[in-house]
């Protein structure tokens, strides 16, 4: 018994150095110049160097747009990187300190930063594939269907190949919106003092105008779209229903999975594990459109 545990702990030893080799980090680079100490990003590319330029994932952090960071990535950068790509995670300024617009303008600045940097890393500026998780989820399909943002610096929408959402429930800000307020009053709850309303600008029409599925119209080169959702959640199963339906009216390829058996952020956390049904949903979607 004792030897074989001795087997065992040579075995796991001999596999860390590979599993930690895996990928190696550029850390905290800034996308804006002399900017803000939150306006960086991490890049994560694979220790065996490739010929041609690699298709990117460029990841977007959750935590109700008021915290979160970009090293909570879990197990997607070994996913990744061992898929054959890069994976970028950003970083960006929290409400209140900043309002909903210049905290988009930041993550498309870094968006576009990737664009006009990252062949510098090995990856492929025209094939980058943009996913987040909660808030995350909210910017990433909004920066992929709302061209307004990338056009500013003067990119296309064509240089996305996909859009990974996970478990948002913003994509239909007047909906959710409308849900929340509707169950707080009808429950007794004290009404939210900084909830969704606030957060988007407390004015209808910023409500509308950050919903993604605002903006869905056929030819605007929306890339195609992978929603990933906690079935457990009937807030985040109708709002990525909601957007999985708009796009398909616009003729966009979408796809809404749902995972039971978790929560919002187990999802996120287990994206990455081999026998998770949503990492091969995930693997699945990048290798068709890499």
């Amino acid at each position: 018994m004792v030897r074989s545990r001795l087997m065992l702990c040579t075995l796991l030893a001999s596999l860390l150095p590979l599993s930690l080799s895996a990928q190696e980090a550029t850390t905290n680079i800034p996308y804006v110049k002399n900017g803000h100490e939150r306006q960086v990003l991490d890049v994560y590319t694979p220790t065996s160097k490739s010929d041609e330029p690699l298709p990117v994932v460029f990841w977007i952090h959750g935590g109700g747009w008021q915290a979160g960071d970009k090293s909570d990535v879990g197990l997607k950068p070994k996913l990744l990187t061992d898929q054959g790509f890069l994976f970028v995670s950003t970083n960006y300024r929290l409400l209140p300190t900043v309002e909903m617009q210049s905290l988009t303008e930041d993550v498309s600045a870094s968006l576009a930063w990737v664009h006009k940097n990252i062949s510098k890393y090995g990856g492929d500026p025209n094939r980058i594939f943009v996913g987040g998780h909660s808030a995350g989820a909210q910017l990433a399909a909004l920066l992929c269907i709302d061209d307004r943002y990338l056009k500013k610096h003067d990119i296309s929408l064509h240089v996305l190949r996909g859009c990974i959402p996970v478990d948002g429930d913003t994509y239909d800000i007047p909906k959710i919106i409308m849900t929340a307020e509707h169950r707080q009053a009808i429950y007794g709850g004290k009404m939210f003092t900084f909830g969704h309303r606030q957060k988007f600008g407390n004015d209808p029409d910023k409500h509308i105008d950050f919903s993604a599925v605002t903006h869905v119209a056929p030819g605007k080169s929306i890339p195609p779209f992978l929603i990933l959702y906690f079935s457990g959640n009937p807030d985040t199963q109708v709002q990525a229903r909601r957007l999985e339906s708009v796009l398909k009216e616009a003729e966009i390829p979408a796809l809404a999975f749902g995972k039971s058996n978790t929560n919002h952020s187990q999802l996120n956390n287990d994206l990455g594990r081999l026998d998770d049904p949503a990492t091969g949903k995930l693997i699945d979607f990048l290798q068709q459109y890499r």
